[in-house]
């Protein structure tokens, strides 16, 4: 299973490191862009790559992604990418960035032993051109998911979103569709940038994202986490429920059956919706 939760942790703060890979994130995101300030990006990018290059390369514990500066591309990747790097997430994405980021892994990785290609990518569609890309995007190399940037992209569009930000639903089912449309997995949603926003209601905006087609959020905040988690793990219920639909199914012989709990007519898109809750049960790690 690809990560539910992904946490911000500024690349700056070395002394976070360690403690951030025990509050329960399925990945950690070493931050070089909005979380550091200009004079210290040298030493942030320093900070990342000694960290990562001292971890071993598989175990337990959260995957490692660093999210680049999208104007230092080059020192960025050179230094991180290692055996212990899952993925970087690039920030205002764009087709034409993507390939380059790609060009600059495949020499890093090379420069570092490892395999071409051994590095994902999430792009991170942050832009009006971003957005009018997003399904080439979606088909680029190395592409693992799409993530949205809603901050950038909302000052971009001179968009201002109320409480529940639905003027921005229009974009995120851009994401939404072109992932499915590439074979992905669900995009990761946006962060949750209001701290003092209680754990309950953090978990069913983060189920209402779910619902759209999100298999994932970025958190800033360790607090936010467990919220994160809950929303995209399914409950006992739901699992039995999506057991029980490929079960009758599988054991019907024919392409539709009848759910006898139910009712309910069952073909392969029910099944395949059941597949999906069964698939996000699994261990993450």
């Amino acid at each position: 299973m690809r990560p539910r939760s992904y946490l911000y942790v500024p690349g700056d703060r070395e002394d976070r490191f360690a403690r951030a890979a025990e509050r329960g994130a399925d990945a950690l995101v070493f931050d070089l862009e909005d979380a550091v300030a200009a004079a210290a990006k040298d030493r942030a990018r320093a900070a990342v790559a000694r960290h990562l290059a001292a971890l071993a390369p598989t175990g337990p514990g959260p995957q490692n992604w660093v999210r680049v500066d999208a104007d230092r591309l080059d020192a960025d990747v050179a230094a991180v990418t290692g055996p212990a790097l899952a993925g970087v997430l690039l920030p205002k994405a764009s087709v034409e960035s993507l390939h380059r980021i790609d060009s600059l892994l495949a020499d890093a990785e090379r420069a570092a032993g490892m395999a071409t290609g051994s590095v994902a990518v999430v792009p991170v569609v942050e832009t009006a051109a971003g957005l009018l890309e997003t399904a080439a995007l979606a088909r680029g190399p190395r592409v693992a998911r799409l993530a949205i940037g809603e901050a950038d992209l909302a000052a971009e569009l001179g968009v201002v979103p109320g409480p529940d930000r639905a003027e921005l639903a229009p974009h995120r089912a851009q994401l939404v569709v072109a992932s499915a449309a590439a074979r992905l997995a669900g995009p990761i949603a946006p962060v949750e940038t209001d701290l003092t926003v209680s754990d309950d209601a953090l978990v069913a905006s983060t189920a209402a994202l779910l619902r759209q087609g999100f298999r994932a959020r970025t958190a800033v905040h360790p607090r936010q986490v467990p919220s994160i988690n809950a929303a995209f793990t399914p409950s006992t219920d739901e699992l039995d429920r999506a057991r029980g639909i490929v079960e009758t199914l599988e054991s019907a012989g024919s392409g539709v059956a009848v759910d006898p709990r139910t009712g309910r007519m069952l073909d392969e898109a029910v099944v395949r919706s059941a597949r999906d809750v069964l698939s996000r049960a699994a261990t993450p790690r």
